[in-house]
């Protein structure tokens, strides 16, 4: 076994975290930053088995808004299904998702960054084979679509005085998910995608299994204690979070797959703020999708 691997292996979950501490892409962070954060779309193919494909009307229309508004859209991963699905049904289903994307990578104000579940972004040519390029079938011809977007295992948000907010997937704080992805991604598809019409929750998934999800929990806010208290904004679980001043300063954007909404973190004005985009019915009839806020604003100062 090449010795890197076994490196890997024998490493920590906090070990882990640091290491993409350290190696983290950076982003400026002032009074005048504007940042969306969403993560576990999990994008499919449009089965039975694509959660996301409920609240894709929703997540794109959430999308425009920020884009009017100039804000800055992070993706903090699994936001491509690639363990379910091959990624031309991906792009098939979701084509007008993927050209909204392009809009905030052609106004450079789209970072992409990768998790368990599109671990295969880690490889550029795996990334200029799915998104640099797609087939526009109704001209019949191939056309531009991310020519060289980058994804990062984490991005550090970093105010002039050197203060920062690190942000990651989270599964590296989940030993299984992070070592043996591949081992993960072979039960997903071949197992637990036909069993999902049944109901049948995949145990890997720290989403479906709540004693996974807490341990989770618990490495992080282990590694937060461990660093003088740094802000960590993380995903992978699917439920959100959103501290107190008084609480460790970890946030969860929570997911896109939700039933029936999603939920994002924003970041303007030096606040942060946890929001719900969803859909409701009017007394006539007419489908209108809201956003609500879940908490916050509060200002950054209280965590960093």
């Amino acid at each position: 076994m090449n010795c890197n691997i076994i490196k890997n292996f024998m490493m920590s979950s906090g070990d882990r975290i640091t290491r993409a501490f350290i190696n983290a892409k950076t982003l400026d962070l002032s009074e005048d930053s504007k940042y969306i954060i969403f993560s576990d779309c999990h994008r499919g193919d449009n089965s039975f088995a694509d959660d996301f494909s409920r609240n894709r009307d929703v997540y794109c229309y959430a999308l425009l808004q920020y884009l009017k508004k100039d804000f800055t859209y992070i993706e903090l991963g699994d936001g491509d299904e690639l363990w379910e699905n091959k990624f031309p049904a991906i792009f098939e289903a979701n084509k007008d998702v993927y050209l909204i994307l392009k809009k905030f990578y052609d106004k450079g104000m789209l970072h992409f960054i990768w998790g368990n579940h599109d671990m295969d972004y880690r490889k550029p040519e795996k990334i200029a084979e799915n998104l640099h390029f797609y087939f526009d079938s109704k001209e019949q011809k191939e056309k531009k679509l991310m020519i060289g977007v980058e994804f990062s295992e984490a991005i550090r948000l970093i105010q002039k005085g050197g203060s920062s907010i690190f942000l990651l997937h989270g599964h590296q704080a989940d030993w299984f998910n992070y070592n043996f992805w591949k081992l993960s991604r072979f039960l997903v598809r071949i197992l637990w995608k036909p069993l999902q019409v049944m109901g049948v929750k995949d145990p890997t998934s720290p989403a479906q299994n709540y004693r996974n999800l807490i341990r989770v929990e618990y490495l992080l806010e282990k590694w937060i204690k461990n660093n003088d208290n740094q802000m960590v904004i993380t995903g992978h679980t699917h439920r959100p979070r959103f501290p107190t001043d008084k609480e460790l300063p970890h946030f969860n954007d929570g997911s896109c797959v939700h039933p029936k909404c999603i939920t994002g973190l924003e970041i303007e004005n030096n606040k942060i703020t946890l929001v719900k985009w969803h859909s409701v019915v009017n007394d006539k009839g007419v489908i209108k999708v809201k956003k609500d806020v879940l908490e916050g604003p509060s200002s950054l100062s209280k965590y960093i």
